[in-house]
């Protein structure tokens, strides 16, 4: 459904090499060091950029799904040591990959089609994310990787921290733990520059106040949740961790595939009835999947590993989703947020039986060819449905970059856009 990219997302090993080799070019300038390390024990490296007590922190990787977020890491880093100005008063800090261990595990560097991205996809369970842990588990049993990136917030102390994420197939929207006024206007003029259509219905942001189309602020502690089934509460992650330094979190999404259905903010129809379709189908794919799962069971016995263990954990969020989804929908649902609650339903199991898939696939399993099947056809079935078209990397990277660039001026009083951005530069294939 869609060419090969003409670029490629780095590896977290090109990655660490393009950051030695900036910081061996600017020793004065530039810090790379290893600030903790993952459970397999591969280093979590940090690389600072000038010396100032006010700071930015930059943090890719989260999701090893969301591959874009290192190739912007490195053309902002790029444009930091280049541009005098970015640093005059403010040091930068980028987190090169928060989580290297799923990293290693997500293995589609130049996915062709929505089809090629599955068969390697891989997303950890929730209490292995490490900006999620802490919504999921006590404070003595985070992973290492959230314990790292807490003492990064301590050491650095940001007044915005950025975390870079993204989406397999839709638009860009940002989650801001603190509003950042007039943020709205340069995100949305880069989004159309680049054809990138704005999310205005994210389903991540179901119910939050919206301070511009596509930009979201966090509901404050004590509200109530639109999907109250759901076990990791984004107040209680790392992206509120700088809140104690009076700092905030921008959450910087940007799509591989875009689709135009889902910046649509037309009232829709029938929001109650259109939902409770898609609970519906929730429950039936999530049904297919779990039915190959407790059929292959008994074969994989003393088989357990990441891709097992978030296959289950994807499974196991859908009986409470799609009950909270048959509850009555926001008020005035819009056709982006229907949208964008279609896709949510199709990644669940989708994601899941992509993951199940790889472990049959490695065992040898007799039940993989249906499940081959099912990640085929609902690869296929979501890109047609959601008219997906690639969105060149340079445009994921250079739409990530400015909006970055524009939350740091921003959220520190800073009026005005970003200026002239120059064009982000991404990982060529080697």
């Amino acid at each position: 459904m869609s060419l090969l990219p003409e670029l490629r997302y780095p590896s977290v090993t090109e990655l660490v090499s393009s950051v030695r080799a900036l910081a061996a070019h600017r020793p004065g300038l530039c810090t790379l060091r290893q600030v903790g390390a993952s459970r397999a024990g591969r280093p979590i490296q940090l690389l600072s950029v000038g010396h100032a007590q006010r700071a930015v922190l930059v943090v890719a990787g989260a999701h090893a799904n969301e591959p874009t977020g290192g190739s912007t890491l490195l053309a902002l880093a790029e444009r930091v040591v280049r541009d005098r100005e970015l640093r005059s008063d403010t040091s930068w800090h980028f987190l090169l990959c928060a989580d290297p261990d799923g990293a290693s595990l997500h293995v589609t560097p130049a996915p062709r089609s929505l089809l090629d991205y599955h068969l390697g996809f891989y997303r950890p369970a929730g209490p292995e994310q490490p900006e999620w842990s802490p919504s999921v588990l006590p404070p003595d049993r985070l992973p290492p990787e959230t314990r790292a990136l807490i003492r990064v917030i301590d050491e650095v102390r940001p007044y915005l921290q950025v975390t870079l994420h993204g989406t397999d197939l839709g638009g860009s929207w940002v989650q801001l733990t603190k509003d950042v006024p007039g943020l709205a206007e340069p995100f949305a003029k880069s989004a159309a520059e680049l054809r990138i259509p704005v999310e205005t219905g994210s389903s991540d942001a179901a119910g939050w106040p919206a301070s511009g189309p596509g930009v979201h602020v966090m509901p404050a502690p004590g509200s109530d949740l639109a999907y109250p089934s759901m076990p990791d509460d984004a107040r209680h992650s790392t992206w509120y961790h700088a809140h104690r330094y009076g700092g905030l979190t921008a959450v910087v999404e940007v799509p591989m595939w875009a689709s135009d259905l889902v910046d649509d903010p037309a009232p829709h129809p029938a929001p109650a009835a259109a939902i409770r379709r898609l609970a519906r189908r929730l429950l039936r794919d999530t049904r297919e999947v779990e039915w190959v799962l407790a059929d292959a069971l008994p074969r994989l016995q003393g088989v357990d590993g990441p891709l097992l263990r978030a296959a289950k954990w994807a499974l196991e969020l859908v009986p409470g989703l799609a009950a909270d989804w048959m509850h009555t929908p926001p008020a005035d649902t819009t056709m982006a947020y229907v949208g964008s609650v279609d896709a949510f339903g199709r990644r669940l199991p989708l994601r899941a039986a992509a993951m199940l898939l790889r472990v049959l696939r490695e065992n040898d399993d007799r039940a993989a060819p249906m499940l081959e099947h099912l990640v085929a056809s609902w690869s296929d079935a979501f890109a047609e449905r959601f008219r997906a078209r690639w969105v060149p990397l340079e445009h994921q990277v250079e739409h990530q970059s400015r909006t970055v660039v524009a939350a740091a001026l921003y959220a520190r009083g800073q009026a005005g856009g970003f200026g002239d951005v120059p064009r982000a530069r991404a990982q060529r294939s080697a």
